[in-house]
């Protein structure tokens, strides 16, 4: 089966930018058949999704992606780093993906590549000089980034590339595909329609955030995102199906900080440098998600990697379960497919007779001898429990048990 294209994505929710860069990401590489490696009900910054990933997975399939693929839980909610580790190393493994086209707000993959050969290799001058931006109290990234300026000379081609988060995705994807000796060819696609945390609108294309905003605000989507996304949007909002952000929780939260020891705080990950204090402070003087992260953050711990640490607290992931993830490839979730995803799955089965690839959670947990991806589904199986506690109709749990791959038959 030729001509097949990867795509990592978090669809919160699928609008026209998304349609534009699948349909353009086929185009430019002449692929026919499309496969998307998508986070679940919880993303990358360190929040929520908007919709459950079902649904996020009909509006990709009615979008025109062949077949969505889950990115674990423990992989999704990581730092920029692994959330690419993980979803390269699904595409890598399926044996069968030719490409992986990204957006990034610079759209030059040469530039992008520069960057990530040093990252990769991490000469032992750019070691150093991250160790010293570092003395100053900042965020690792703002570290990296300044480190990287002095390291080519503060070159205006590399200017600021670091300050946009597609860019730094992008650089991540092309130091996993290094990694892990990957044969599939990288594409980036430029983001000049509209900024990752933009609220603009500009010819019927908004981000992702300035949709979730318009909704949060009761505003009308349909002008910014195709058909069958804004139907199925609709559909959730008047069942009490949309989380709209992290705050949803935060009484959940909050009563497992307070529940936790300064020690178990310690052992999330990302929490270094005495920040157990500060958390396990917030969590007993204050019972709102703006205020405890407000009291928590700093030059060094930004927003979202606050976000990510109550994450890793709220599902019990461990600095162990983040190494073991680091360490091993990932199962093949299957969230739904299409009359072409069928044949694409038929191809992988063919080129990897031993791949694990999973269309029922119940029968691989009853079945499987794998302890770590046994645990690591269950985060899956835990962080949609939660999800659905944020509902206003239905909140039931064991929905990775009960709802069925979603087909799509155009």
């Amino acid at each position: 089966m030729d001509g097949i294209l990867g795509i990592i994505s978090e669809y919160n929710p699928f609008h026209n930018g998304h349609l534009h860069h699948l349909e353009l990401s086929k185009q430019l590489t002449k692929t026919d058949f499309s496969v998307a490696i998508m986070s679940g009900n919880f993303v990358q910054r360190g929040d929520t999704s908007l919709i459950n990933k079902w649904i996020k997975t009909e509006m990709a399939l009615k979008a025109g992606v062949d077949l969505v693929i889950e990115l674990p839980t423990v992989y999704s909610i990581s730092s920029a780093e692994n959330f690419a580790d993980g979803a390269i190393k699904i595409l890598n493994s399926l044996g069968v993906v030719d490409y992986v086209s990204f957006g990034s707000e610079i759209g030059e993959i040469s530039l992008l590549n520069d960057i990530s050969n040093i990252l990769y290799k991490e000469p032992k001058e750019f070691s150093s000089l991250i160790t010293a931006q570092l003395k100053s109290g900042i965020s690792y990234p703002k570290a990296r980034e300044l480190a990287l300026s002095q390291f080519f000379g503060s070159s205006k081609k590399y200017s600021n590339i670091l300050n946009n988060p597609n860019n730094i995705l992008g650089i991540e994807y092309l130091k996993a595909l290094k990694k892990h000796k990957s044969h599939i060819k990288p594409l980036t696609i430029k983001r000049d329609y509209s900024d990752y945390n933009s609220t603009k609108v500009k010819k019927g294309i908004a981000s992702a955030t300035a949709i979730r905003t318009m909704i949060k605000n009761n505003k009308n989507v349909h002008y910014v995102v195709p058909y069958e996304t804004y139907e199925l949007l609709d559909e959730e909002i008047s069942n009490g199906r949309i989380i709209s952000d992290l705050s949803v929780f935060e009484k959940e939260i909050i009563y497992t900080l307070r529940k936790m020891t300064l020690s178990d705080i310690a052992n999330l990950p990302d929490v270094s440098e005495g920040l157990e204090n500060k958390i396990k402070l917030a969590a007993n003087n204050y019972n709102n998600l703006d205020d405890l992260i407000k009291n928590i953050k700093s030059k060094r711990y930004t927003q979202s990697r606050i976000q990510r640490i109550l994450l890793y607290a709220l599902f019990n992931i461990s600095v162990k379960d983040i190494n073991s993830s680091k360490r091993h490839n990932p199962y093949i979730r299957v969230l739904g497919f299409n009359k072409h995803g069928k044949r694409i799955i038929s191809a992988i089965a063919a080129a990897n007779p031993k791949l694990n690839i999973i269309v029922s959670v119940k029968k691989f947990m009853e079945s499987s001898n794998d302890n770590t991806l046994r645990n690591m589904i269950s985060k899956d199986i835990l962080a949609t429990n939660i999800y659905t506690l944020g509902y206003k109709n239905n909140p039931i749990a064991n929905l990775d048990y009960t709802h069925k791959v979603v087909e799509y038959n155009d």
